[in-house]
């Protein structure tokens, strides 16, 4: 979803390559090495990963840790053997230690522990962030991490065994409104906050600073500034959409963090200003599925 939205946003002076899995096997280190030989890149943007929601880490905690840091250290490590000397690593808010504090600031990771549901996940991307610290303290290079908060758009996971919060959301309101159905499900109690940017903002951010990234910190949070309870945005996503039922609840199912908003005064200083509000992303999801 992320790299799609990268690609589809890139300035037309940019030549963009962007392999599929099935060209690229990024847990290939030889094929990866191969790959950036064959070619000259001023920058790389690494938004490669194994995702899924709550349901889909705890199934698979060993993969999820393991093939991310392969991932990773392949991309990250291999361009700089390449020469490459401008990357962009994109993190997770899950980095964030379990309800530590509210906002969280960059300088929060790795003060307390993470949250169980999906620490695998978190501390692969905690090993890349720090791998592009570390290279470029020694060595020169502009490596920096990009921590979103959660994003959604319109070529976003849809598969309710492993979609995230927002589209497992608009997925389950769009069938209720196809079926008639008179409540929504949601997992949980309703109450952890969760903030959302629409993908596109965060393109257009990475386009931003791409050629000056020389000016940013190692690691910038890039969220929204502001959250919603579970239950608040399940409400928004059918007040756009027009779902007039009601919601029930799950409280024995897993919740995850109960809240994560970041701090983004330092994105903000470097032009980070999200402009779609989540009604109107919504809508535009909506109607890509349709």
């Amino acid at each position: 979803m992320v790299g799609s939205a990268i690609k589809r946003l890139a300035p037309p002076e940019f030549e963009i390559h962007a392999p599929s899995h099935a060209d690229l096997d990024l847990t290939d280190r030889a094929a990866l090495r191969s790959y950036y030989k064959q070619h000259s890149f001023d920058l790389v943007i690494h938004t490669a990963a194994k995702v899924g929601g709550i349901k889909a880490n705890m199934n698979d905690m060993a993969g999820f840790l393991t093939e991310n840091i392969l991932i990773s250290t392949h991309v990250i490590d291999e361009a700089h053997q390449a020469g490459i000397k401008n990357l962009i690593n994109f993190g997770s808010s899950c980095m964030y230690p379990r309800d530590y504090k509210t906002p969280l600031k960059e300088t929060d990771l790795l003060t307390a522990p993470l949250e169980p549901t999906n620490e695998g996940y978190a501390i692969a991307k905690i090993a890349a962030a720090k791998l592009c610290a570390y290279l470029s303290e020694q060595h020169n290079v502009n490596y920096k991490t990009l921590i979103p908060c959660n994003l959604y758009g319109p070529d976003d996971n849809f598969d309710p065994e492993t979609s995230h919060l927002l589209p497992a959301a608009i997925l389950k309101i769009k069938t209720a409104m196809e079926t008639n159905a008179s409540t929504v499900e949601i997992w949980g109690d309703g109450t952890p906050r969760r903030e959302f940017v629409y993908v596109d903002d965060i393109a257009n951010f990475v386009w931003h600073i791409a050629s000056k990234l020389e000016t940013i910190p190692p690691t910038l949070n890039i969220g929204a500034g502001s959250d919603l309870t579970v239950t608040e945005c399940y409400q928004t996503i059918a007040d756009a959409l027009g779902y007039t039922g009601t919601f029930t609840y799950k409280p024995d199912a897993p919740k995850g963090m109960s809240y994560k908003l970041m701090d983004t005064s330092l994105a903000t200083q470097s032009g980070w200003n999200p402009s779609t509000d989540l009604k109107t992303g919504t809508r535009k999801i909506y109607e890509s599925l349709n």
